[in-house]
């Protein structure tokens, strides 16, 4: 098989910070049998190699001077159905909101809390994407990936996946090794909703029904007010992890800040705000050069004109040295840089 390979290939569509960056070449892979004959091929050989679905966790700093690998394999099918569940697959290349609304157009609940994630289903697993009381963890069933310097097809469990808050074994060990072809997701038909998050039970006030269709709805109507769209304002969503501390120096956080954002885990650990700790820096709205932090949304950063990455890395670190000197909690990026 052979592959067009593109030249001082364009990454701005490709981005949703909207950085103005080119990558050496490109090739589209819009299939299995095209992702397994990348490591065959001597064009890109010796040629380092990015991964791209949507784009919507990277944060580039310059000029790729490799291959960008742009992943558009399609399709979504139901490929078993039993007495509690529906397996279903989906392209890596598949749009992810455009994914959730499909299974709930088809009566199959479940990804609803998750819906207007930005970036494609490949790329889901790779981040452990999660929302309003869900990660996309918990749904996950199986996937298909190449290994990008074989060839050879392999499919990772949840297990193998290893997925932890906001991270999966393809952010650590399987960094660059992996292309992720289909996601097999586990929708359960004992279907019980999610809606404790304070935004989305707002939202939901006065609902005649709180199906899966509602949540959906409510959770779409939520993100829309708070988060910036990122084909008008470049951002990658969330761009900080809320930081998780012990018992003891939550106590120690709360006994100076007794306002403090926090979310309780079952282990005794606290989960903080870090949009809560960032606002409290003073960040909100302010940035360096064409980088800044939302207006409405401490926890996201924008491309407000022209930005670079550099810029945006400039930023992020400022506002980690001063949630670091003020609470004593170090925060961590989201999105990967490069």
């Amino acid at each position: 098989m052979s592959l067009q390979l593109l030249t001082d290939f364009p990454l701005l569509p490709h981005n949703t910070f909207g950085f103005d960056v080119r990558a050496r070449h490109a090739m589209r892979i819009d299939s299995v049998d095209a992702a397994a004959a990348l490591a065959t091929d001597a064009r890109i050989a010796n040629l380092p190699q990015l991964v791209l679905g949507g784009g919507s966790n990277i944060v580039l700093t310059r000029d790729f001077d490799g291959v960008a690998l742009i992943v558009g394999i399609l399709g979504k099918r139901v490929i078993d159905e039993t007495g509690d569940a529906w397996l279903v697959e989906a392209g890596a290349g598949e749009n992810w909101h455009d994914f959730v609304a499909w299974t709930l157009a088809r009566g199959m609940p479940g990804l609803e809390n998750l819906a207007l994630i930005p970036g494609t289903v490949g790329a889901a697993p790779i981040q452990n994407i999660g929302a309003y009381g869900l990660e996309m963890g918990e749904r996950f069933e199986r996937l298909q990936a190449v290994e990008l310097a074989t060839g050879a097809r392999v499919e990772f469990d949840r297990a193998d996946c290893a997925f932890g808050y906001r991270d999966s074994f393809f952010k650590r060990a399987g960094r660059g090794r992996f292309m992720i072809t289909s996601v097999v997701f586990r929708l359960p038909k004992a279907w019980t909703p999610r809606a404790d998050y304070a935004d989305v039970a707002r939202a939901l006030e006065g609902a005649s029904k709180r199906d899966a269709q509602a949540i959906f709805d409510a959770v779409v109507a939520v993100r829309r007010a708070k988060l910036p769209d990122w084909t008008v304002l470049g951002n990658a969503g969330s761009f900080f992890k809320n930081p998780v501390v012990s018992a003891q120096a939550f106590e120690a956080l709360k006994a100076r800040e007794p306002g403090v954002v926090s979310y309780p885990q079952a282990d005794g650990q606290a989960k903080l705000a870090a949009g809560w700790l960032i606002d409290r820096c003073g960040w909100k709205g302010r940035g360096i050069g064409g980088a800044a932090v939302h207006d409405r949304q401490a926890l996201v950063l924008v491309n407000r004109g022209g930005a670079t990455g550099a810029q945006v890395l400039e930023l992020a670190n400022a506002i980690k040295r001063d949630v670091l000197a003020r609470f004593d909690v170090e925060l961590e990026m989201e999105p990967v840089a490069l």
